[in-house]
């Protein structure tokens, strides 16, 4: 079964100064470390269910052996950002084969693991679209046990812009109403109705997994979703978390020298806060929350 989101993958063209950038948006943010014959790392900002990850990449010849067209190369050299959504599984090998049953071009779980700057090997396996069902997202099952994957950093993370959860990411598409069809038969959910997200001022349907959702959306006029669609085509663009307090949020980014993030109201009648994409390594943040 699908759970929930996993983690959203935020790209940058170099990782100490994406480390330090979400540091500054008041993420406790940790090395994550290599992926070996890959060529990439990573840092993590964790939270008790899901996680954000900033990926870049280590050893450009490595990384080009494993992967010989290149796309996160190029990804990044067009500014980078959110690339993909993971989407966790409890049994992946299900999903997979359920997935495949309803005509999805799917690979077969595969097997992976990262080797944490402290030495403990974290493992897990996953699973990719191909090319007749690409989407933004692939799929995950952990195999490590969560609170050995929490240990990873000898320490709770308690970040100080006060986050406890990733509530929902949203996907800039042409058309939602195709894309729906898309996500319904890849995520085996019925098509949700279209709502309008008035903070990114889009038409949206919103597939929720457990206590997260996915969202497509297509611009209704200018706003996020329209500047992103056209800045950098169809993906996941945003990602919305709920903190403890929205002020506490803004008093850690303003006290480290950025702007006050712009104040929206949601379609749901929530006050949220936008951060824009050049101060979160080409990604547009939220956060929702007490005030």
């Amino acid at each position: 079964m699908l759970t929930r989101v996993d983690h959203v993958m935020i790209c940058v063209p170099d990782l100490a100064a994406g480390i330090d950038a979400y540091r500054r948006l008041g993420f406790e943010v940790d090395a994550g470390g290599d992926h070996p014959g890959r060529g990439t790392h990573n840092a993590l900002a964790v939270n008790e269910h899901d996680y954000l990850e900033l990926l870049g990449v280590r050893d450009r010849a490595e990384y080009l052996r494993a992967s010989p067209g290149g796309a996160l190369l190029t990804f990044l050299e067009r500014g980078g950002g959110m690339r993909f959504v993971a989407v966790q599984s409890d049994d992946l090998a299900a999903d997979v084969a359920a997935m495949r049953a309803r005509g999805v071009d799917v690979s077969g779980p595969v097997e992976g693991a990262r080797r944490t700057p402290g030495g403990t090997e974290l493992r897990w396996k996953a699973a990719t679209l191909g090319a007749r069902s690409a989407l933004p997202i692939f799929f995950v099952e952990h195999l490590t046990p969560p609170a050995k994957r929490r240990r990873q950093f000898g320490r709770t993370h308690d970040h100080p812009n006060g986050v406890t959860r990733l509530d929902r990411v949203y996907v800039a598409v042409p058309d939602v109403a195709a894309a729906v069809e898309q996500y319904s038969t890849v995520l085996g959910q019925p098509t949700p109705d279209l709502q309008r997200g008035t903070v990114i001022n889009a038409d949206m349907a919103v597939f929720q997994l457990g206590e997260t959702g996915l969202a497509v959306a297509q611009p209704a006029g200018s706003g996020p979703a329209g500047e992103m669609l056209a800045r950098r085509g169809p993906g996941p663009f945003q990602a919305l978390y709920r903190t403890r307090s929205m002020a506490g949020a803004v008093r850690w980014m303003t006290d480290h020298h950025l702007s006050p993030p712009a104040r929206a109201t949601r379609n749901t009648g929530e006050s949220a806060l936008l951060v824009p994409p050049d101060q979160a390594c080409g990604v547009y943040l939220a956060f929702v929350g007490p005030a």
